[in-house]
């Protein structure tokens, strides 16, 4: 969904708008059906970034390991700490784990990526990775 065209010279531009706002939906937010072009976010500039500059950046923050030597398991760990907003008990809550399971999944997960999810600039650098390797991923199922 773009913004509104007040008059006809302004169509072009919302028609982009609509286009960039579809694309990166499919690529971000595949579980929404409706998506706003101006709540696109972060997903926008990792959308309009090189695949180079993509890449380069994956293979900074994954030096030790790359993000695949992460299981699902993990994924889904990761994912819902972040979700719960970094919060070590509601996420434990919401996994069904022991706070201490869970604080020892993130130790392994330190070990294995050397990011510590707990910190909070770790944690905006590895987001930003998973979605920087989500729209890669979409790049390489596009072409195929």
């Amino acid at each position: 969904m773009s913004t509104n065209a007040n008059h006809l010279r302004e169509l072009a531009d919302r028609y982009k708008e609509a286009q960039v706002a579809i694309d990166v939906g499919r690529v971000f937010e595949s579980d929404k059906t409706i998506i706003n072009y101006e709540n696109l976010g972060l997903g926008r500039i990792i959308y309009q970034l090189p695949t180079t500059l993509c890449e380069m950046f994956l293979n900074e923050v994954f030096k030790k390991n790359p993000i695949e030597t992460l299981d699902e398991d993990t994924l889904e760990t990761i994912n819902r700490f972040f979700e719960n907003n970094l919060n070590v008990s509601e996420t434990s809550r919401k996994l069904y784990v022991h706070r201490n399971t869970l604080v020892y999944r993130l130790e392994k997960i330190k070990k294995i990526t050397g990011l510590d999810l707990r910190e909070f600039d770790h944690a905006i650098v590895f987001k930003v990775a998973m979605m920087v390797k989500q729209y890669l991923d979409s790049l390489s199922t596009a072409k195929y």
